[in-house]
């Protein structure tokens, strides 16, 4: 008997609590309005009182609905059934809204939403049984929420959502995460290229510092130089070596394009970077591409370093190169 009075006292005094601090409540026109889990957040986020329950109308056979009433049922939604008819959600959203305290006594505020006007009539009703009323509607690519009570606007884009992606949204994420993959593979031999073009910069600026004494012969040296690269490349590209599509023929190119610079320049050391920008005037392509599209190593140092044709020599920070036949 104590017990049971001690039970019942419990539960009074629990009932008193929850009326006390109340609890906020989400009435959704889905035939009408469409919301997401992030718009529905950013709702709950603008309350004072817990966002505890979501009601949800509509005819749910109706085939526009689609496969809402299994994502807002996931959700914690009580979805409730319409027949068909005009504004038939509308009506049973307002027949329950305004008896919503009878099942509901520790509601605090309502949350409407549905852009149809004939709601204002369920807002009003609401803000006069005492509850703080927000009316939701979408204009454009935004959410219009009003404080009927105060009549604060307050706007939130549609826009800037980022859904919970299904699986099949999933899949064609990581199509697109593999396609960026690709991407960046390009991207990384193009930045290998624009290396070798800086090296053989920087190559040129040494040259032009060694002695400042002799810096216009150096200048006239570098100018006959390049000239007989240009040259070279020239009479190279009027062979069949436009399309590099195996060893055998790369390294003929190769050794044209070194044979072709000791003829014009006997001295003249030939570093490996230099021999790619030669290589990538003439193919369009740099040369650590045409090296994995072959399949002959994992970049161009590494395949003339394991080639019988051509042998490398350390030369500070550079290498040079030489082919056996040039010697």
């Amino acid at each position: 008997m104590f017990n049971q009075l001690f039970l019942r006292i419990q539960q009074e005094n629990e009932i008193r609590h929850k009326l006390k601090t109340g609890i906020s409540l989400l009435l959704l026109d889905a035939e009408n309005l469409k919301l997401d889990i992030n718009s529905e957040l950013f709702l709950a986020s603008i309350c004072e009182f817990t966002l505890q329950v979501k009601i949800a109308f509509a005819n749910w056979k109706n085939p526009s609905i689609g496969k809402q009433d299994i994502e807002l049922y996931s959700r914690g939604y009580q979805l409730v059934h319409v027949p068909e008819g005009k504004n038939s959600a509308d009506a049973k959203m307002i027949a329950f809204g305004a008896n919503v305290l009878r099942c509901y006594p520790t509601v605090k505020e309502i949350l409407v939403c549905s852009s149809d006007g004939i709601l204002i009539h369920l807002c009003n009703e609401l803000q006069n049984q005492g509850l703080i009323v927000y009316w939701v509607r979408r204009q454009g690519q935004n959410l219009h929420i009003e404080n009927r009570n105060t009549g604060k606007l307050t706007d939130y884009s549609l826009a800037v959502t980022t859904e919970v992606p299904s699986f099949e949204k999933v899949k064609m994420a990581e199509t697109i995460q593999y396609l960026i993959k690709s991407k960046q593979e390009s991207i990384n031999d193009k930045l290998d290229s624009l290396v070798d073009v800086a090296t053989s910069f920087q190559e040129k600026c040494n040259i032009n510092i060694q002695d400042n004494s002799n810096q216009l012969e150096e200048e006239k040296f570098i100018t006959v130089l390049d000239n007989s690269f240009i040259e070279s490349s020239q009479e190279v590209k009027k062979e069949t070596f436009a399309q590099v599509s195996n060893g055998e023929i790369l390294d003929k190119l190769l050794f044209e394009i070194i044979q072709d610079i000791h003829i014009n320049s006997p001295q003249t050391k030939f570093s490996v970077s230099k021999l790619g920008s030669e290589l990538q005037k003439i193919t369009g392509e740099s040369p650590n591409s045409i090296i994995k599209k072959l399949k002959l190593g994992s970049s161009f140092l590494k395949y003339l370093e394991s080639s019988p044709t051509f042998t490398l020599k350390a030369s500070g920070k550079e290498y040079e190169v030489t082919a056996l036949l040039c010697e």
